[in-house]
């Protein structure tokens, strides 16, 4: 499946826990003030990449813990996106996802796709990037108002569950 991509690096310490590829997708309607990716608000710029070849490109490295989704807005391409989490999955390694949406505002869309790939994240860090708010001490998010949400405890309990960081 064809997904825009502004680029992809590889064993990532800081997008997630422990050792990830995080996949930048293309396409961003938040232009947060300050964004750390602002080459990625373009929808027309970046690349066109494949999910197969991204997975095939992860799977050869045993050491990743997982996968991250930044960008861009992750939520713009769901469905590549819900494809390569569900191959992700399929081999024991978890899913985080980044968006400027908030949690609750994901859900308000009631878009199919959106909510298919809300069902597969393991972390969600959500909020916009609120530039008064930056903190460079914050572990996986840039600004204070950004949770880092336990998306399978939150689905257990029906109710926003922060990740406990247990190291």
């Amino acid at each position: 499946m064809q997904i825009r991509i502004a680029g992809i690096v590889e064993d990532s310490i800081v997008d997630g826990r422990g050792i990830r590829m995080a996949v930048f997708v293309q396409g961003c309607p938040h232009h947060c003030p300050g964004c750390h990716n602002p080459q990625t608000h373009d929808f027309a710029g970046g690349t066109l990449d494949d999910t197969d070849r991204i997975f095939e490109a992860f799977r050869e490295n045993p050491l990743y813990r997982g996968i991250t989704f930044s960008g861009g807005e992750p939520f713009c391409q769901p469905k590549p996106l819900k494809a390569l989490a569900d191959r992700v999955h399929g081999i024991k390694k978890d899913v985080t996802v980044y968006t400027g949406w908030t949690y609750e505002a994901l859900c308000a869309m009631h878009d199919p796709d959106v909510d298919a790939l809300l069902s597969v994240c393991d972390v969600l860090v959500d909020g916009p990037f609120i530039e008064a708010q930056r903190d460079p001490e914050l572990l996986f998010r840039g600004s204070a108002n950004q949770r880092l949400i336990d998306m399978n405890r939150t689905r257990e309990r029906g109710e926003v569950t922060l990740l406990e960081l247990n190291w």
